[in-house]
């Protein structure tokens, strides 16, 4: 069987990793800037331990709403969240997300790991959703 698709992106921030993990694990703060880039939150709900929860809902300018969750596998305060990752339309595809926080300069290199997608077209979609939020993220965290 092949290996499934997977997407790496890597930033830095101009900000200390205290925040940009805070920017994850606070339900507060995801309704501020998570999701893609014309997304507009709805719900958030976080409880970052191992075993603990996440959600999230938005809504696109067209209408349809888009609700996400999954379960803290791993949680290393401001260095390292790794959790599941299921649509709640399509729950039997989830995949796994791996957060890395490492002091960088000025700032803080951040890698998103997004692993086992169901195919391609999963991979290609969450792409751009991810490249979008962490514009928004960036803003977020800098301001």
């Amino acid at each position: 069987m092949a290996a499934k698709p997977s997407l790496t992106l890597k930033r830095h921030f101009k900000a200390p990793p205290e925040k940009v993990y805070a920017a994850w694990t606070r339900a507060e703060n995801l309704m501020r800037w998570f999701g893609p880039a014309s997304a507009e939150m709805k719900t958030a709900a976080v409880d970052a331990r191992v075993g603990g929860k996440f959600s999230a809902g938005f809504v696109m300018p067209d209408g349809e709403r888009h609700d996400v969750s999954g379960v803290y596998r791993e949680v290393e305060p401001n260095r390292k969240l790794v959790f599941t990752w299921a649509w709640r339309t399509t729950p039997e595809r989830e995949s796994l997300v791996t957060l890395t926080f490492k002091p960088d300069g000025d700032g803080t290199m951040f890698t998103l790991l997004h692993e086992q997608f169901f195919d391609q077209a999963a991979r290609d979609g969450h792409l751009r959703g991810w490249t979008g939020t962490m514009d928004k993220l960036e803003q977020f965290v800098t301001r």
